[in-house]
């Protein structure tokens, strides 16, 4: 029997929503998917957890700045073949915020962006999945 291995990237990914129905999207300025509106988010550093990660990447990306006790998680994303580069499994996280909440964009993002969540772009990898989750939990 002959063994294969796989290289699994671990990534932390953020649903922010306003109280009135808007969502965050930052432009993305490198590939995969450079130009497509996507959920901040990104690789999990060594020694750091998802949560941690899912915290620093919104602040770099995006200028909001949350405690990680602030980010509730949704679930794991682990479907084959949801990024073009190989294996990612992300964890993602929901924080809720006031409308009017500042954005700026930085680091990998060249655009952040308020979205109507019944009129958003179409977005990279398996986001819309994400988003969905996001909205299908506030409304327990």
């Amino acid at each position: 029997m002959t063994e294969t291995f796989e290289t699994i990237r671990y990534t932390a990914d953020v649903v922010v929503t306003t109280t009135d129905g808007h969502v965050l999207l930052i432009e993305r300025g490198w590939d995969p998917h450079k130009g497509a509106w996507a959920l901040p988010g990104g690789h999990v550093d060594p020694g750091e957890t998802s949560r941690a990660a899912a915290a620093r990447e919104l602040a770099e990306e995006a200028g909001v700045y949350a405690t990680h006790q602030e980010l509730d998680q949704l679930g794991v994303w682990d479907q084959p073949g949801r990024d073009p580069r190989g294996r990612y499994v992300t964890v993602a996280y929901h924080l809720e915020v006031i409308p009017g909440t500042p954005i700026e964009a930085g680091d990998d993002a060249t655009r952040a962006q308020w979205w109507p969540l019944n009129a958003l772009p179409e977005v990279a990898f398996d986001h819309g999945e994400i988003i969905r989750a996001a909205v299908t939990s506030t409304q327990r």
